[in-house]
């Protein structure tokens, strides 16, 4: 298990000569108490950061003509009945993304909003094969996101990675195709995942993706156990030799698996709205993340598509107060896992530790 100092504010100490007013005190300690936990967001998809008002935005830039007469409109779609049905609002939202400014406009947004949450390492996923099924050259919404992160740190305070995700309901060969595309121009991904529709398509129908991604030096991820059983996990794991998995919920219906997950640390990035949102559980109060911590699975809070789950991370963390009274040592576990789990340095990991810590 991962020891850290509490993470509590530290009570404000006042010496006799800089007393303040009452007032004065208490702004102080609000201060204190609004300041946003340090966190680490590993899943994340760049493309369910594009809001409404973006969306309009780039769309009257482009002329477009959306099928939408409204922000309302549009809005009134986001109740979903599955992950297909969100999928499908997802890719027809994308058709405003025309340009390079385009994704560095969508991705700074994100930024600037991250920030406001506590997020100060950003491990970001986006879908090439999405754009270029709308015939976007691949360098257009690569160079667009990459122009954005390169000055992450200095414009928003947010280390960043990006992670090109592989859309598993097309074939691995595709994948294949884009992945020696991005080695070709040697495009600024640290990592590959796996995302989009899982049932029925299992981690193993991408072993040869994945391993030519580990033989180029790329870190691996890959969604499973979403919606699908707890045997997409023992596959990426065992197949596709991911060193994390995203989501990973279902793991809980196989305790082998879960002691598993434990025993080698695996980290497990949760997305609690994003679940409910697409039915995986019914309600929040349903979600398995306390059963998970309290098996002492390493997971992690993340928001996945925040403009379409009704959440960024600071909401989700909001929300799981809310429902399950979390002490502050589970929420301070929690963005301790996200550190250590991400493919960040092992520098920048001991500098954010140490912020979470307040040292």
């Amino acid at each position: 298990m991962n020891t850290f100092a509490d993470a509590t504010a530290a009570p404000v100490t006042i010496a006799p000569e800089e007393a303040l007013t009452e007032e004065a005190l208490a702004e102080e300690q609000t201060a204190e108490v609004l300041r946003p936990l340090t966190v680490a967001e590993l899943h994340l998809h760049i493309e369910g950061t594009l809001e409404p008002e973006l969306i309009f935005e780039l769309a009257a830039r482009n002329g477009i003509t959306l099928p939408y007469s409204g922000l309302d409109e549009l809005r009134a779609l986001y109740e979903f009945t599955d992950l297909q049905s969100f999928l499908n609002l997802y890719y027809a939202n994308m058709a405003v993304l025309q340009t390079e400014r385009d994704f560095a406009d969508m991705t700074r947004a994100y930024l600037s909003r991250a920030a406001a949450a506590g997020v100060r390492h950003a491990e970001i996923m986006m879908d090439p094969q999405a754009h270029l099924s709308r015939g976007i050259p691949l360098e257009t919404c690569v160079n667009g996101v990459a122009s954005a992160l390169a000055t992450s740190e200095e414009d928003f305070g947010i280390s960043t990675l990006l992670i090109a995700a592989f859309l598993r309901d097309l074939s691995e060969e595709s994948a294949l195709e884009v992945l020696d595309a991005l080695l070709a121009m040697n495009a600024p991904i640290a990592a590959i995942g796996l995302d989009s529709a899982e049932v029925g398509n299992p981690p193993s129908k991408f072993e040869r993706l994945f391993a030519k991604a580990r033989e180029a030096g790329l870190r691996l991820t890959a969604h499973a156990g979403e919606e699908a059983p707890p045997s997409y996990i023992i596959e990426a794991l065992d197949i596709l030799g991911v060193e994390r998995i995203d989501h990973g919920i279902r793991c809980m219906d196989d305790p082998e698996l879960v002691e598993r997950l434990v025993d080698e640390r695996t980290p497990l990035t949760v997305c609690p709205l994003s679940n409910v949102r697409l039915r995986a559980v019914d309600t929040l109060a349903d979600h398995p993340l306390p059963a998970m911590l309290a098996a002492g699975l390493n997971v992690s809070v993340n928001s996945d598509d925040p403009a379409y789950f009704g959440g960024y991370v600071d909401e989700n963390f909001a929300q799981l107060r809310a429902v399950f009274e979390l002490s502050e040592f589970d929420v301070a576990r929690l963005a301790a896992n996200s550190i250590h789990s991400s493919f960040a340095s092992e520098e920048r990991k001991t500098e954010l530790l140490n912020e979470l810590n307040g040292i």
